[in-house]
Formats: C-alpha cells, sequence, structure tokens
C-alpha cells in the first residue's frame, strides 16, 4: 500500500479490525519513510449485477444510487446512519445471493420498500410514492391502508402523523 503522504511504498499494518459486520476488515497503517499513519478499508470484490429498467434498458448496479435514494426518503427522520447502512447491506446482500447476473429494477424497488417499511413508515410512504407513482389521493390512501394492517405500537404514532398531515391537505 503506497502511502498517501510522501508516496512511499514502504508500509506496514499497525492494527486491524473487522468492520461492516464482517464484511470489510479495516487496517490503520504507518508509513516507514515519514512515520504517518492513515487508515485502509479491505473489502470483496463482487461482481453486482445489472439493473434491467422498466423500458428494457439495462445499467450498472449503482450502490450510491441506492443509497442516495433511501437518504432521500429518510431526510429529516431520527434514524441511525447504521440503521439504514445495515438495510443496504441487506438489499446488496439479496442481490448477490440470487446468483443472477441481472436483476429488475421492480424487484430492487420491493426490496427498498421492504426494508424502508422495517426501518421507518414515513420514509416507506416518501419512498412509495415516488416509486408506485400515486395519481391520485385514493392510491396513496391504499398504501396507508395496507401499511396500516401490520402496524407495531410505533407506527401507529408515524402513520398519525401522516393522517394529520392528508387531513389538512382535504380542508384546503
Amino acid at each position: 500500500m503506497r502511502c498517501p503522504y510522501c508516496n512511499s511504498d514502504d508500509t506496514r499494518v499497525v492494527d486491524s479490525r473487522i468492520g461492516d459486520d464482517g464484511a470489510s476488515v479495516k487496517r490503520r497503517r504507518e508509513c516507514q519513510h515519514c512515520s504517518e499513519r492513515f487508515t485502509t478499508f479491505e473489502r470483496a470484490e463482487i461482481a453486482m449485477p445489472w439493473v434491467i429498467k422498466n423500458d428494457g434498458s439495462r445499467e450498472p448496479f449503482d450502490e450510491d444510487k441506492l443509497r442516495r435514494g433511501m437518504m432521500r426518503a429518510l431526510e429529516k427522520r431520527p434514524i441511525n446512519t447504521e440503521v439504514v447502512e445495515q438495510g443496504i447491506r441487506r438489499i446488496l446482500r439479496k442481490c448477490t445471493e440470487s446468483g443472477e447476473r441481472e436483476v429488475f429494477s421492480k424487484a430492487l424497488g420491493e426490496w427498498i420498500m421492504i426494508e424502508l417499511r422495517d426501518i421507518d413508515h414515513v420514509a416507506y410512504v416518501r419512498f412509495a410514492s415516488v416509486y408506485r407513482r400515486f395519481q391520485d389521493l385514493d392510491a396513496f390512501s391504499e398504501e396507508l391502508d395496507r401499511l396500516r394492517s401490520g402496524t407495531s405500537p410505533d407506527a401507529a404514532t408515524q402513520l398519525s402523523f401522516l393522517e394529520n398531515g392528508r387531513r389538512r391537505r382535504r380542508k384546503r
């Protein structure tokens, strides 16, 4: 490993730790030439499947796009980033465990919705409203009813927030 400070090839590992639930190794290194220390991460390179979009086109799987979509839905919600990262890792695992070279964007979207439903119901509804392209209030209400059918006590609080917002919009 080349030193990012002096570009020397002579570095040694000072400490190694497992990270990301065993998915990576975090290594602390020291340059033998300039004595600076730096951190590197080692992770297995796994070939991700291509994504088949609704129009039939194909594009490479983009983990950053997945993360941005989930984070956009979770914006301003009190959710720990580690919980989000665990959800992303579960989606990535589903993609690789299938063994397929291609995955339909529809399946990927459903996996994201499952993770968001388990993480935060408000984020789930935000994502679903864009992903499922709700055309009217009835479609939105049907999705809320589906979500309500399997609610937990915490979900009831989140759903009441959504319902109050929906009632205010109707009065306008």
